[in-house]
């Protein structure tokens, strides 16, 4: 056990932020927190690093515990260098070795007390803990994984990008090695080969792990529970955030089944009390009732503080075929070439993802296609028609409340409809009339979207649109931007969201552009790499279709039955899963529940498995079926 916390209670003035929070974290919990926006899930960190001081409850460490806390807005020594700022992370180290190294001539020159032997294998074992002789190995593994190049160790801390200044911090703190790693937002501005080895990391990392995070792909790879903050209350979910939210579903269905089952009951209880009150020979027994009754305790009805969000990019005008085209476009910032040469052509109903590693150019890109940016070379053209809207990665403050920031640019609107428009966008009640300059990045960044949803453009230019949104509000963009019709543009590092707009994907990396025509074709890149890079062969003829051809056909087809018949068992083992969940006697139980649940979410997961290995083996077949077409042709 590293940390117990007990009925732990946070108030601000009167209004209450944490209610009665108690949980056990054990040396290998890797544990996920979530919930909206303004839940408390910071406030808990806070509680638990010493920021905050509980209104109530208590918090109990394990004795020698180490507590490591990645903030948001971490600040690192503006004049160190970056290999510098990681050998800070060595001071203790550091100085203990300085004073070893003066015992040790004090001892030369003939001192042998014994309190001065004491005092260097004390220090001694200090340096051995951190493994300090391999100092310069373990921080040139953690910069190299964090994507910091050699030539950048002497790079001085106040020239360093954000994305930069935050892969720094957390490679500094990885280093460090608490026990108690905890991560806020870790996976902010880091792009995917740093995203990757973080997740290899932190899956071997020897202590425990409290993160709070909105990336359910980083949620699922490292996390083995998830803390959900709703209603100012802590509930603890078993597995990762696929096992959640089964479990989640599953709880919600329970409460309003129990509640439901009061409700009747109590008016049950209620008819029969006012039929027989007044019957001398049933007095007692209403009376009985009554009692009942009053002390009836009737199961609250669940709550969501996150209500889904519905609303949909809409627009008016059909645009030209070819919306956007880019030719010959070259770009360079501060002597740094970002890209050359490149063409792009998006037409009025595609997607295109620009990706790519830090540093690459793609908000620069996306700033030269939607006119921000003038380019060094080529054009850019919108199609006739082309109506564009722009989200940037950082909103601007601005003046007046949110109310006023829409309709001061919709007059003609009534306030009515300007307060429903922005409830689409969870601005609600008092909300409305929040200052803007008070907003937090994921308000600003939902009263940008409330905007663009009146603007109705056909096509849409996106910088890292989810980088301040919660994780419900996340799913709910996701969707909207799924069903859009126009044209979209975005650069993105949300690997969920990419996924699931499935759509071609331009990789920017060394000056240059790579067009993949999906997500799984962009992360298994390396492997693909080369087969795309061997020089074609002209043969004199094809070579004949075989018996081996045929041999591996065979065991396709036989393959490709198998798991068509794997498909339907699992298909009959999740209803019958589904079907034991909804069972009033498994809903009494919460274990048989919780068991019930986590068979599901291992049958779903071999489903996705197997269905995935059917795809593989049928495209393996068609494409034995071209070859075979055209050897014959």
């Amino acid at each position: 056990m590293i940390l117990t916390v007990q009925h732990l209670e946070k108030y601000f003035g009167a209004q209450v932020c944490l209610k009665d929070i108690s949980f056990q974290l054990d040396a290998q919990d890797r544990v996920g927190i979530i919930g909206e926006n303004g839940a408390g899930k910071t406030t808990l960190i806070q509680c638990i690093t010493g920021e905050y001081e509980p209104d109530a409850g208590e918090l109990v460490f394990a004795k020698g515990t180490v507590v490591g806390y990645l903030r948001q807005n971490s600040v690192l020594d503006p004049t160190q260098t970056v290999y510098g700022e990681m050998e800070n992370a060595f001071r203790p180290v550091l100085d203990a070795m300085q004073e070893m190294q003066a015992l040790e001539k004090r001892m030369e020159q003939g001192e042998h007390d014994e309190a001065l032997l004491e005092r260097h294998d004390r220090l001694q074992s200090i340096v051995d803990a951190a493994d300090g002789y391999h100092m310069d190995t373990q921080i040139k593994k953690i910069l190299n994984g964090m994507a910091f190049a050699p030539e950048t160790y002497e790079k001085r801390v106040s020239v360093l990008s954000g994305g930069e200044h935050t892969r720094l911090c957390l490679a500094k703190l990885l280093l460090q090695r608490p026990d108690l790693l905890i991560l806020d937002e870790p996976t902010n501005h880091l792009d995917f080969a740093t995203l990757e080895w973080l997740e290899e990391y932190l899956k071997g990392y020897p202590g425990a792990i409290l993160t709070v995070s909105h990336d359910r792909y980083f949620l699922d790879t490292v996390c083995n529970r998830i803390f959900e903050i709703e209603e100012n209350k802590l509930t603890s979910y078993k597995g990762n955030y696929s096992a959640y939210l089964p479990q989640k579903e599953a709880a919600v269905a329970l409460q309003q089944k129990q509640h439901d089952a009061d409700v009747e009951k109590a008016a049950k209880l209620e008819d029969y009390i006012a039929r027989n009150l007044v019957r001398a020979s049933t007095t007692k027994m209403a009376q009985s009732r009554r009692k009942q009754l009053e002390k009836m305790e009737i199961t609250e009805a669940p709550k969501t503080t996150h209500r889904a969000l519905k609303f949909r990019f809409e627009f008016d005008v059909t645009p030209y075929n070819e919306i956007l085209t880019a030719k010959d476009l070259s770009m360079s910032l501060g002597g740094k070439k970002l890209f050359e040469h490149l063409d792009l052509k998006v037409l009025r109903d595609e997607r295109l993802v620009i990706a790519g590693p830090n540093g690459t150019g793609k908000s620069t890109l996306l700033r030269v296609l939607d006119g921000k940016l003038r380019p060094q070379t080529g054009t850019v053209r919108l199609g006739p028609g082309a109506k564009p809207s722009v989200f940037e990665q950082q909103q601007l403050r601005r003046a007046g409340t949110v109310l006023s920031a829409l309709w001061d640019q919709y007059p003609k609107m009534t306030e009515l409809d300007v307060r429903s428009h922005l409830a689409k966008l969870n601005f609600r009640g008092e909300d409305v009339f929040k200052p803007c300059a008070a907003l937090s990045g994921g308000e600003l960044a939902r009263l940008r979207f409330a905007e663009i949803l009146l603007e109705r453009p056909n096509l849409l230019f996106l910088d890292e649109p989810t980088n301040h949104l919660d994780i419900y509000t996340r799913e709910t963009l996701t969707e909207a931007l799924s069903a859009y019709e126009g044209a979209l543009v975005l650069v993105t590092h949300d690997r969920y969201l990419m996924n699931a707009l499935q759509c071609p994907i331009l990789y920017l990396e060394d000056t240059g552009a790579v067009r993949y025509e999906s997500y799984d074709a962009m992360m298994h890149r390396a492997q693909s790499a080369p087969v795309e890079a061997k020089p074609e062969k002209k043969e004199p003829a094809k070579p004949a279709y075989g018996k081996e051809q045929r041999r591996k056909r065979a065991q396709l087809r036989e393959k490709i039955k198998k798991l068509e018949d794997e498909l339907e068992a699992l298909e009959l083992q999740i209803m019958d899963y589904e079907a034991q969940i909804n069972d009033p006697e498994v809903l009494k139980d919460h274990v048989k529940l919780h068991e019930v649940c986590d068979a599901l979410e291992d049958t779903r997961f071999r489903q996705e498995e197997a269905l995935n290995e059917w795809e593989q083996a049928v495209e393996e077949q068609e494409a034995y079926e071209q070859e075979e077409n055209s050897v014959q042709a």
